[in-house]
């Protein structure tokens, strides 16, 4: 029943968006001795979720709402200054998007906590 709310499907879509984008970010860790590697990233989820094709549903007058929220996030190549092996990955970076990346999850973990316990308490089982 739950899952079909929006606010359940966007604190799951934030959350696979950040293992996504934490799977980038491991991989360009694994390869920043790997000559002529180039550093990839993943837009953040906001970004990601303007850039997806929406339609607009009104569920009653005067509301509208956002319709599926499946996107697709494309990985992208940084623009990073190569190193004399021609490789872009620069590991204080990479270590600082972990830490966003982390920081997006557990914000998706607590947007769906937070949803679920309203719901809880709505129907009277808290």
């Amino acid at each position: 029943m739950h899952n079909s709310l929006d606010i359940f499907q966007t604190a799951s879509a934030m959350a696979r968006h950040a293992g996504a984008r934490q799977k980038m970010v491991a991989r360009n860790i694994a390869n920043a001795d790997t000559p002529g590697y180039q550093a990839q990233d993943i837009a953040p989820f906001t970004d990601s979720m303007r850039a997806s094709p929406s339609e607009m549903r009104a569920t009653r007058p005067g509301h509208v709402t956002r319709g599926e929220n499946a996107f697709s996030a494309q990985a992208t190549t940084t623009k990073a200054e190569p190193s004399p092996n021609g490789n872009t990955v620069a590991i204080e970076d990479e270590l600082m998007k972990s830490v966003v990346v982390s920081r997006d999850h557990d914000k998706a973990l607590s947007v769906y906590r937070h949803a679920l316990t309203v719901l809880r308490t709505s129907l009277g089982k808290s």
